[in-house]
């Protein structure tokens, strides 16, 4: 059974490019995976070659993004990758929420592959 985890992130950027980079095509293109594309309410992601579909579930406007991979539906399992935002009113500071799960053997290296995704999403926007 996979187990929830989630993973808190604090960036200096607006929320308009924040918002571009976990939602868009080319966003996510550029730090989250080697290739992305949308079809539908699929996206589809490739890493080194490796390809992964999931579905979107919901997408709110300067809020968040959520999907869900489709070898996990296949499976039966109720899980779900979210990513959302809020920006602080006093500091505008944004924080980048992520929602995952993973097995209980795998979640050190999806913690860690999350860790180095978001180090080049950071580099990316200098925030």
């Amino acid at each position: 059974m996979k187990e929830k985890f989630e993973l808190q992130y604090l960036f200096k950027t607006s929320p308009k490019i924040l918002e571009n980079k976990i939602t868009s095509a080319s966003g996510l293109g550029e730090w989250f995976a080697d290739d992305v594309n949308i079809k539908d309410e699929h996206y589809f992601f490739t890493w080194d070659g490796y390809d992964e579909e999931a579905k979107l579930l919901s997408i709110k406007s300067n809020q968040h993004i959520k999907f869900q991979w489709i070898s996990d539906i296949e499976e039966g399992l109720d899980t779900y990758v979210e990513m959302s935002f809020t920006v602080d009113a006093m500091t505008n500071a944004i924080s980048l929420l992520i929602t995952d799960f993973a097995y209980p053997e795998d979640r050190d290296s999806a913690i860690l592959m999350w860790e180095q995704q978001i180090q080049k999403l950071r580099r990316l926007i200098g925030a």
